[in-house]
This record gives C-alpha cells, structure tokens and sequence, in this order.
C-alpha cells in the first residue's frame, strides 16, 4: 500500500520489501532507496521509457540483467539499459539497500512488464 513516510515521501510495502522515493521533482528523473528482505527478490522485469543505475549501500545484492548475474557489495553499481530485463536477489541474511536512479521519459510503476514473479503478478 502506497503511504507517504514521516518526511512526507512516497512509501509503497511490496511482498518482497518496499521502496521509498527520494526524489521525483524533475521531469527527466527518480530517485527511491529499495529495500529487499532477506530471502527475497523482485520481480524479473523490463521497462519500455526508463534505464536504472542501482548503486547498493548496504546488504550483498545479486543482480541479474539479461541473465548475466552481478554479485554486488556495498558501494558498487550496476547499469540498467531502456528494455533490459533485470531483477534484485536477495540471498543473504541482512536487508540489501539500494539506491535506484531512474533516467527516461516516464516513471510509473506501469511501466513495469514483468516476466517471471514469485508473487503472482507476471
């Protein structure tokens, strides 16, 4: 459910963690902090008008884009290209957090196609 935090900002609890957004004041970017539990991961997606950059701040990520994995350590980063599929793993034991930078033309969350979900929603 979509709530705004204490400071006001866009906060969404997803089955696999949440996302909060940092910064969505431009027209030609968005920022969120994701937050992926232990155990976890999200849905295996691409997107049609957006690129990510994801530059992980703590937790060990696994990245997968295009089915090449990435192990991904805190202060390291993975570039996201328009139409890549992706998705974040979670195999440890600690929350892995991320900052995402979404650069494109549009940012909603139904520009998500997503291809393979544990959830239910592919």
């Amino acid at each position: 459910m979509t709530s705004d935090d204490d400071e006001g900002r866009e906060h969404d609890e997803r089955p696999w963690g949440s996302y909060t957004v940092l910064d969505d004041k431009s027209s030609d970017y968005k920022v969120k902090e994701i937050v992926v539990a232990p155990g976890k991961r999200l849905s295996y997606q691409t997107h049609q008008r957006r690129s990510e950059h994801w530059f992980v701040i703590s937790g060990h990520a696994s990245a997968i884009v295009d089915g090449v994995s990435y192990e991904l350590e805190p202060g390291q980063s993975v570039d996201i290209a328009l139409g890549q599929a992706h998705r974040c793993e979670n195999h440890g034991e600690q929350p892995v957090r991320f900052i995402e930078v979404q650069t494109g033309t549009y940012f909603g969350e139904d520009d998500i196609v997503r291809l393979q979900d544990d959830f239910g929603r592919a």
